[in-house]
């Protein structure tokens, strides 16, 4: 009798604990733009930005499925970069701006892991692919003869699938044990999407090493490919001052400029977002603007580069639009 009294009384405990348990969030997105009119114009301004994103790199998309002479090692990273763009962007900003526009901010503690989940590992695997898209632009300059036995699509492939294992990994542990915390207190996230310390903070018992665990585990991440990244132009550019003539130096350094601008872009926004979570007193809202910066930046202004400095690319939208505009005989 004494078991089974005791028996109840833990699960009735287990009970009241899962009941006090959260099962959803509240997003907030910007903490100081909270009223109607302030939220229609960024509603409408990130509704534009998210279309040009998809647009762009929709674009490119089409660009390399349809015409087979772009079917080379570097086209096959622009356009796994540009599938990396559009999936990673859409991951985070339809579901704000449908918190902006119906002022209902609620997501399930599942959906904001799947969330936080699919955004690490694409921001992962792009960061890895920054990295072999430098590997690439180092071979096409420094072992120009060996290029074609050394990489191919195939390769590039196995590179690409690599690269998606190893961010699979790397933000599937931080992301589990994130899950198993208790969050029993506070849901209101004080961020545009499920960022993972911003969720982390709503613990229960909150934990400091699991935060700075994870911090270090980004750092790493973004690190990583960019000493690797900084370790190849100085190689590529080794190469390039032994060349005798400027023209071919300049030709050389000209195939470079479109992946740099792209590197200069990712690292720069993603340095201010790094500030802005470091320096003491920056408020919320900077810090949260940084972040959607870093999300919508990279994504929008990659096709524009790669358009305007990769001949091929545009030869393909000027055959393109020559195409549409030729009448069709009958």
């Amino acid at each position: 009798t004494c078991d089974r009294y005791m028996s109840e009384r833990e699960t009735s405990w287990r009970m009241n604990q899962s009941n006090l348990m959260v099962q959803e969030f509240i997003v907030v997105g910007f903490p100081g733009i909270q009223d109607r009119s302030n939220k229609n114009i960024l509603f409408g301004v990130l509704l534009v930005v998210y279309l040009c994103i998809i647009l762009g790199n929709l674009l490119i998309t089409i660009a390399f499925l349809t015409d087979h002479t772009m079917h080379t090692p570097m086209y096959t990273l622009i356009f796994s970069l540009a599938l990396l763009d559009m999936m990673s962007s859409t991951t985070t900003v339809p579901k704000f701006l449908d918190v902006l526009g119906s002022d209902s901010g609620v997501i399930s503690i599942t959906a904001c892991f799947i969330q936080m989940f699919l955004y690490g590992i694409l921001k992962t695997t792009e960061s890895f692919l920054l990295g072999l898209m430098a590997y690439d632009r180092y071979l096409a300059i420094c072992k120009p003869l060996h290029y074609f036995s050394i990489i191919n699509n195939n390769l590039v492939l196995k590179l690409i699938i690599c690269c998606w294992a190893i961010a699979f990994v790397l933000v599937a542990i931080p992301t589990i044990v994130a899950f198993k915390l208790p969050f029993c207190g506070p849901n209101k996230l004080a961020h545009f999407f499920c960022e993972h310390s911003t969720v982390v903070k709503l613990a229960c018992g909150y934990d400091l090493i699991v935060s700075y665990a994870s911090i270090t585990l980004g750092l790493s991440v973004k690190l990583g490919p960019l000493f690797y990244i900084v370790y190849s132009y100085v190689r590529i550019l080794k190469s390039v001052f032994k060349i005798e003539s400027s023209h071919g130096r300049l030709k050389a350094l000209s195939t470079c400029t479109s992946h740099l601008m792209v590197i200069f872009v990712f690292y720069l926004v993603g340095t201010g977002v790094v500030i802005t979570n470091s320096v003491p007193g920056s408020s919320e809202d900077v810090r949260i603007m940084a972040a959607l910066l870093y999300n919508v930046m990279p994504p929008l202004i990659n096709p524009i580069i790669y358009s305007l400095k990769t001949t091929e690319m545009q030869a393909h939208f000027v055959k393109l639009i020559k195409t549409k505009n030729t009448p069709q005989r009958h």
